[in-house]
């Protein structure tokens, strides 16, 4: 699902061809519901569509800065999976659900307990100094291992692991409730385990994707277009089939603040692209902390 400015919505179904093609430059998008007062021209590649004034603001009333420390809501903390051994630890709103571990392309995730915000976030700090847990993927990581995913079993099997090791843990903060072992799974809404995308399934049990990534959309300029084949979608990117035997990342974070019309599903990539690194080798930035 794509959402526009004013409030469209665009319902994206996997096997359908799509084409756009940027116009003028990429403005800011402002800050919290308001828009940028000087319409800053932002750098293509950034996947903020922030300048830095609206940046700040935004992020000064943010939980993942701490910027709500008296929030009220009752938080989860969860662990994720992306890929053999990329897991990390992190806490949502629990009246969101696990649309936070859709929005950060979790292939699966369970959760380890709920309770108020700092005590969530203890648990958090706790996890990552004594198990060293990280709490940030870099999506480069992430993009590298979703053509070649385990099965579910191996997938559950690291997860009730660490799991474990989290429960076993002394210093949990008193005021958060622990959540039973309870792994969930994403292939099939990401369209990871479809015939045709990254992460369909062989005979093994194993998901080795005919249609991994070869390439992730770089920035996007004036007049440059995008078109291909909607294959599979993992938090914020759409992996589309290009040509027979290709296909091409799109981060939806970078169409943000550009003006896009539609373009023929048949006019080709003229945006810079980059080589997707298998497992995830390279760097690539980091995922916002939403909440």
């Amino acid at each position: 699902m794509l959402r526009w400015e004013g409030g469209r919505r665009s319902a994206l179904g996997y096997g359908r061809d799509i084409g756009f093609r940027a116009v003028g430059e990429r403005r800011c998008v402002g800050a919290r519901g308001n828009p940028c007062p000087l319409r800053a021209v932002v750098p293509g590649r950034a996947t903020q569509a922030r300048c830095p004034e609206c940046a700040r603001l935004d992020r000064a009333f943010s939980v993942a800065a701490d910027g709500v420390p008296d929030d009220p809501r009752t938080y989860r903390v969860y662990l994720a999976w992306f890929g053999p051994g990329l897991l990390k630890v992190g806490i949502t709103a629990e009246e969101r659900g696990a649309v936070r571990l859709l929005e950060q392309g979790a292939v699966a995730f369970c959760w380890l307990g709920r309770g108020p915000l700092m005590a969530a976030r203890r648990t958090e700090e706790l996890l990552r100094a004594a198990l060293g847990v990280p709490d940030r993927v870099p999506y480069a990581r992430k993009r590298g291992e979703r053509g070649a995913l385990p099965g579910w079993a191996a997938r559950e099997r690291e997860l009730s692991d660490l799991y474990g090791l989290a429960a076993g843990l002394d210093g949990w903060a008193e005021a958060l409730e622990r959540v039973a072992f309870e792994a969930v799974d994403h292939t099939e809404a990401f369209g990871l385990a479809a015939p045709g995308g990254p992460g369909a399934a062989d005979g093994s049990g194993a998901a080795r994707g005919p249609g991994a990534a070869d390439a992730v959309v770089r920035e996007l300029v004036d007049g440059g277009t995008v078109a291909g084949r909607l294959v599979a979608a993992a938090g914020p990117d759409l992996h589309l089939r290009v040509a027979p035997g290709e296909a091409l990342v799109v981060d939806t974070r970078v169409l943000v603040g550009w003006e896009l019309v539609a373009a023929d599903a048949g006019a080709g990539v003229s945006v810079p692209v980059r080589a997707v690194e298998s497992g995830g080798a390279g760097g690539g930035a980091e995922q916002e902390g939403l909440f």
